[in-house]
């Protein structure tokens, strides 16, 4: 399931994200303060995302859990459209926003990288949503700027800066979704990983007796490599979870070297920027 952000009205989902008073009044008449707010509201979605993915999230559940009717929430979120909005980028808020360069910029972006790792891992439904369309809230922007922030130390030009930006979110995001995807599989399907190994591997072998002649290099990597790992370094975990998060460890080497090897090629322009 791909949610795209922005379907909501235009004005309506921008004066919500930034909490402007004048479009976003949640009260309009004197009397007591009411007893919910638009944050209340988010942080309940929030909540129910987290426990049971985006596609669990509507208004009448939010309400419920709120101990409200669904209805009584139009006055301060007009659909869910703008609610989901409202939730990935308060969730945002999470991040880190200050990241020290006095060690260089390779330290600093690796634990950006790090800490947005953790954050898609706490929040899966927010690699649901899509992209392709971004929020423009406030906490959307303030994870840009921090990013780009630390690579502008780098000295890069602004053309490559901008580009790095979307290989780096798209590398956690990726290995992200793979643990996620692993962590649900089996609630998802009714079976775990091992019997679906098993009874792959069995059928397998019978159906495609050539396979190793067929695909010769395939199969060296991946008796190389059993060799090289060995035993599996937490049993608790599934296997194909400490892949995934092997994966990202060894992709946040690569681009940091691919990145410091641009900044040593480009050091006469990095040091007029």
């Amino acid at each position: 399931m791909v949610v795209f952000a922005g379907q909501g009205d235009i004005r309506r989902s921008l004066a919500l994200l930034w909490r402007i008073p004048a479009a976003n009044s949640e009260r309009t008449a004197p009397g007591p303060k009411p007893a919910l707010s638009v944050d209340a509201i988010v942080d309940a979605g929030i909540a129910i995302a987290d426990a049971s993915g985006i596609s669990a999230v509507s208004m009448r559940e939010v309400g419920r859990r709120l101990g409200r009717t669904g209805m009584a929430l139009y006055t301060y979120v007009p659909s869910k459209d703008e609610l989901v909005d409202l939730m990935y980028d308060r969730s945002l808020a999470e991040l880190p926003t200050e990241y020290a360069t006095d060690a260089g910029w390779r330290p600093a972006l690796a634990a950006w990288m790090r800490d947005y790792w953790a954050f898609c891992l706490r929040h899966p439904w927010t690699l649901q949503v899509s992209q392709a369309r971004p929020v423009l809230g406030p906490h959307e922007n303030t994870m840009l700027e921090t990013v780009v922030g630390i690579l502008y130390t780098t000295g890069l030009p602004a053309r490559t800066l901008r580009r790095v930006v979307g290989t780096l979110v798209n590398h956690v995001r990726g290995a992200a979704q793979t643990v996620v995807d692993t962590r649900q599989a089996t609630a998802a399907t009714g079976v775990t990983d091992d019997a679906w190994w098993a009874a792959r591997s069995a059928a397998f072998a019978e159906l495609v007796p050539d396979f190793a002649e067929r695909f010769p290099a395939v199969v060296r990597l991946a008796r190389e490599a059993a060799i090289e790992s060995g035993p599996p370094a937490d049993a608790e975990r599934p296997y194909l979870e400490q892949v995934a998060t092997d994966t990202f460890d060894l992709g946040l080497a690569v681009l940091l070297d691919g990145l410091e090897a641009m900044v040593r090629r480009d050091q006469p322009l990095a040091g007029r920027a």
